[in-house]
């Protein structure tokens, strides 16, 4: 039991991490907070910002939670919601994106 809650928690991390670095990545790139929209502009924008929620989206929920809480004053369960969303998400792409690395990893050599 122990071995796959460190997996688990191990996955969660990588996945948060990710969706930290990328939603600061498109922050740095476009100077504006990345969010819940798809761009129907091209079939190409449409896919990379479906794409850029799918990978970001725990980040922007404990952004939007976090700041709904200081700013809004939301309730705290409001902000644990939020919280257990963004774990699972997370838990959820920082398994898919393992899992990348590992075929990556296998192809290459």
């Amino acid at each position: 039991m122990g071995q796959e809650m460190f997996a688990l928690v191990y996955a969660s991390c990588i996945g948060f991490v990710c969706a930290g670095i990328l939603g600061s990545l498109y922050q740095l790139i476009s100077a504006r907070p990345v969010r819940f929209v798809v761009s129907v502009e091209s079939w190409f924008s449409a896919f990379a910002s479906i794409l850029l929620c799918v990978f970001a989206g725990p980040f922007i929920i404990m952004r939007n939670a976090l700041r709904g809480r200081r700013i809004e004053h939301r309730p705290i369960g409001w902000l644990f919601g939020s919280s257990a969303i963004a774990g699972v998400w997370s838990a959820c792409s920082g398994i898919l994106v393992l899992n990348m690395i590992l075929a990556a990893q296998t192809v290459v050599g």
